[in-house]
């Protein structure tokens, strides 16, 4: 085909393409996808998809829900935040002492679940040369709380206040001292085991401070004094303060603490490639199988079209399912992408069969064949351009099939373990019970990113099918 007949060919197709509304739509949409999987580093962050299988995210609070349900509650839930050492007001008192103030303000009926204090980094190796941290929280009511005093800390120092002992220690006698409640010795040990220390840290000083404590809302200090033997002795550059959200995000968090909105942006990657490579490569050998079947006709074709068959009567699903099932945990993506490709290319070739058989008995080609053209030459000259555009279709409307799948087998646990794909997202959340423990922000967002995909591929699919096949402009 000369350059100008594909120029006018090409601007044929933009014309015809301009009325496709739901084509343009789904090219929209294809644009989208794309600029989200290219740029998933910038948008998230590079370590995703190292950090998505092989550990928790601590620092994120468990099955936390997105932070915008606030708008439609009636309950305001804190969400996660974090603090690093700029946001601190930080006093050098001299001689290795120094005072870091963190202000937190309270405007929420639920507080954080837990606040992690870490990033210390000291060079002192004998303990007794390590700094000692005392932690004093003042509330908005004048109370003060010395939560923590004289702490040892080292480099690897982690601070959970939720869950430290001597915190919970501090907390509840200073509840129980300011507040009056008289208890028993049971009564304290029962109370002390289930009481939530973040609730009465934020919470109203009453009778009730125990059983069902009421907000406090406003400014929280965070006093936190360092003492060392000289300021050479600790580096608090790295210092940070999560305040652990019962909301994150955009998207929320799972029960590993991971970050729905990271999976959803990576995933994007892998059901592009997975579906783009899958309908390309089986619909190019089917298209060629079909070809050379036709062409050669007799007892090739016979032969080629039995293999066929036996192809497509085979149950896809249950041996994938098989095959998944006996390489589980060894299953990578390309395995994944040959797997699919080897039952993806069988319908193709049925049609591109039926098409060349006849295109071959057209005039052109029969001349081509009087002019001493080989096989190869007609093939890939003469019959293969005529049958591309239906080609063309066929990748675009096959892509959401090989997304499907791919998610399939990833929900059934059968998936590559390692990489972030929306279908094994869906796989973990079935394995923690998200649907009976209401986390729909883990189901829903998967769910609906890959109905999107799937959409945006079958409305461009049926454009080209439309443009491209005379006997759709009609449809």
């Amino acid at each position: 085909m000369r350059l100008e007949d594909l120029k006018e060919s090409a601007k044929d197709f933009l014309h015809e393409f301009r009325y496709q509304k739901g084509g343009i739509i789904g090219f929209v949409l294809l644009v989208i996808l794309v600029s989200v999987a290219v740029f998933a580093p910038y948008i998230t962050s590079p370590d995703v998809p190292e950090r998505w299988s092989k550990e928790f995210w601590v620092e994120n609070p468990q099955n936390a829900p997105p932070t915008w349900i606030n708008y439609f509650s009636s309950e305001k839930l804190a969400p996660h935040e974090v603090y690093t050492i700029e946001d601190m007001q930080v006093e050098d008192m001299g001689g290795g002492r120094k005072i870091i103030k963190i202000v937190y303000m309270n405007s929420y009926d639920s507080p954080p679940k837990d606040i992690v204090l870490k990033g210390f980094e000291t060079t002192a190796s004998d303990v007794r040369q390590k700094p000692k941290m005392t932690i004093i929280l003042k509330r908005p009511d004048g109370n003060e709380i010395v939560l923590m005093k004289d702490r040892r800390i080292s480099s690897n120092t982690v601070i959970q206040i939720a869950t430290n002992t001597e915190v919970k220690n501090n907390v509840f006698n200073w509840a129980k001292t300011t507040s009056g409640v008289q208890l028993n010795p049971v009564e304290e040990i029962k109370l002390q085991a289930l009481m939530d220390t973040m609730k009465i840290l934020f919470g109203k000083v009453d009778k009730k401070i125990f059983e069902s404590p009421v907000p406090l809302l406003g400014e929280y200090v965070f006093e936190i004094q360092i003492t060392s033997s000289d300021d050479d002795t600790i580096n608090l550059s790295n210092f940070t303060a999560v305040f652990s959200g019962r909301t994150y995000g955009l998207m929320g968090t799972d029960s590993k603490g991971r970050d729905i909105w990271a999976g959803l942006i990576w995933g994007t990657r892998v059901s592009l490639s997975v579906g783009i490579a899958v309908a390309v490569l089986s619909v190019l050998i089917g298209v060629v199988y079909g070809v050379a079947s036709a062409y050669f006709g007799g007892w090739r074709d016979e032969l080629l079209q039995r293999f066929n068959e036996f192809m497509f009567s085979l149950p896809v699903l249950p041996i994938l399912i098989l095959l998944g099932a006996y390489f589980k945990g060894h299953v990578d993506l390309v395995q994944i992408v040959l797997l699919l490709v080897l039952f993806g290319w069988v319908g193709v070739a049925k049609v591109a069969r039926s098409m060349a058989l006849q295109i071959k008995e057209q005039t052109f080609v029969e001349a081509a064949r009087a002019l001493g053209a080989g096989s190869g030459r007609i093939v890939f000259k003469h019959i293969m351009p005529q049958i591309m555009p239906y080609a063309f279709s066929q990748m675009a409307l096959s892509v959401p099939y090989a997304v499907m799948t791919e998610a399939a087998l990833s929900f059934l646990g059968l998936g590559d373990p390692t990489a972030v794909t929306w279908g094994q997202m869906l796989y973990d959340a079935q394995n923690a019970g998200a649907t009976i423990n209401g986390y729909w922000w883990w189901v829903i967002p998967p769910g609906l990113a890959i109905a999107l995909v799937g959409l945006s591929f079958v409305l461009l699919g049926v454009a080209l099918d439309r443009i491209l096949n005379p006997r759709m402009r009609t449809l």
